[in-house]
């Protein structure tokens, strides 16, 4: 049997699979000669057999082309969830035979490029191919958070480096950086270019696309996005609806007659139907667009003026590769809202509630407030901030972080910055800000625990990542 290596890529978002390909195409995975490249593709939705499944959005089969085989995850483990399956270490070995068999990799070595190597199903692939090296690649804003759970020591050594778009120029990842794991950027003007290659002819081209056409007469000049936030547990269904209404007149405020809502693929129908009346009382045309495609497609085209959302990464896509002015709606209600404090999504919600203006502050005539674009945001003051974040929802594995974050929290008393830190979290962790009693014996250890860890820890050594 062939010994060719194979590069095996796990995608489960269509923005992931585009963040691939231009890693791809700026050659960050080596020369395309003597590889095999088996895109591996994963639907992780609640319920898979009724979400829209890659295949079925405008784009796939052109960035699915650059690879020699696409191979379907969920068929492979049916009837297991691949958020929740994954093998058992004695099994592994079986189940790497049948997929060396069943998918074709012959007996030479395999290279794993996943996201989310923390949970399943990249995780359940690094245990099956255990002997394999492993690239990490971030498609958004958790990049910039700290890794969700710990990883088991020989996982963390394989892990070469962390492949990230360039959504916050001058802000560093903190995820895997307690393993001394390289970020890497996959570079911007080459992800424009896939994602312009997903939508094929230009905005404007065919039949039915002038709503999606920025330029074009009439056509909106802002975009809403969607999350269905309602799905996370952060916000009732009602309250989702509220916050679209709530994009909606605060575009229209900002001076927007024409406007489009790019719901959520899985948002229910009747969000459309809410706004759709919003948008009658607010005398504003309003489009929206049910096609299952990249919501970075709506931006090509030169002609739209806002994009308003609520922590989505194609905000931050909008600002930095296509330069269009973007507004936040909610952060500060979600902020308090999501729990854990170890949420994934605080990092997300802090960096926009930090750097991107609030859709009110938009009006008619007036000139753009400071954040609407990204040569206005202060990353130096956004840097700290999101350190400080990153510990305290993880101060076991930063304890480096204690004191530059107890200086940081000493320095700011006083100022708003409650919205980001909690006063249990604090108190638990004997930061500046904490509630001033008798802590209790659990809370005193927990301090004492993570203060030691502080004296003698050191990030990992990085190691270098592969030419």
């Amino acid at each position: 049997m062939s010994a060719t290596t194979t590069q095996l890529f796990q995608v489960s978002t269509l923005y992931g699979a585009a963040t691939l390909v231009a890693a791809l195409e700026g050659g960050q995975f080596g020369p395309r000669e003597d590889v095999r490249r088996v895109l591996l593709v994963s639907h992780n939705a609640a319920v898979p057999e009724t979400a829209v499944r890659l295949p079925e959005m405008r784009g796939w089969d052109r960035l699915a082309a650059r690879f020699d085989d696409v191979v379907d995850w969920n068929a492979a483990i049916r009837p297991h969830h691949p958020s929740s399956w994954s093998p058992a270490a004695n099994d592994a070995e079986i189940w790497q035979r049948l997929f060396r068999h069943s998918w074709r990799l012959g007996d030479g070595p395999v290279e794993l490029a996943v996201e989310s190597v923390q949970v399943s199903p990249a995780r359940a692939l690094a245990t099956i191919f255990a002997e394999s090296t492993v690239d990490v690649y971030a498609d958004g804003l958790m990049s910039y958070g700290p890794t969700r759970n710990p990883l088991p020591g020989p996982l963390a050594r394989r892990i070469r480096r962390l492949l990230h778009p360039d959504l916050v120029p001058g802000l560093r990842p903190l995820l895997l950086s307690e393993y001394g794991v390289p970020a890497e950027l996959v570079p911007t003007g080459v992800l424009k270019k896939v994602i312009a290659e997903t939508g094929g002819p230009e905005p404007g081209a065919g039949p039915g696309s002038a709503a999606a056409d920025p330029a074009a007469p009439g056509a909106p000049t802002a975009v809403l996005l969607g999350q269905y936030l309602a799905a996370l547990d952060i916000l009732t269904p009602a309250e989702e609806e509220a916050l679209h209404e709530r994009m909606l007149r605060g575009a229209a405020a900002a001076g927007h007659r024409s406007v489009l809502f790019k719901p959520h693929p899985t948002a229910p129908a009747r969000y459309s139907r809410a706004l759709e009346k919003a948008a009658a009382e607010a005398g504003v045309r309003l489009t929206v667009t049910d096609t299952p495609m990249l919501a970075e497609e709506l931006f090509r085209g030169g002609g739209l003026r806002l994009v308003v959302g609520c922590f989505s990464t194609a905000m931050f896509t909008a600002a930095v590769c296509y330069g269009i002015p973007v507004a936040r709606v909610g952060t500060e209600l979600l902020l308090e809202r999501i729990a854990p404090y170890e949420n994934s999504n605080r990092v997300p919600l802090t960096i926009t509630d930090r750097l991107i203006p609030e859709i009110g502050e938009f009006a008619a005539g007036a000139p753009e407030p400071p954040g609407a674009r990204p040569d206005t945001w202060d990353v130096d003051g956004l840097t700290p901030l999101i350190r400080t974040v990153g510990f305290c929802m993880r101060p076991e594995a930063y304890p480096w972080l204690r004191a530059e974050s107890a200086a940081w929290l000493e320095a700011r008393l006083g100022e708003d910055t409650g919205r980001y830190f909690k006063r249990r979290r604090l108190t638990a962790l004997g930061l500046p800000g904490r509630t001033e009693h008798s802590w209790p014996g659990r809370q005193l250890r927990r301090v004492a625990r993570v203060a030691r860890a502080a004296r003698g820890a050191r990030p990992a050594r990085g190691r270098r990542p592969r030419p």
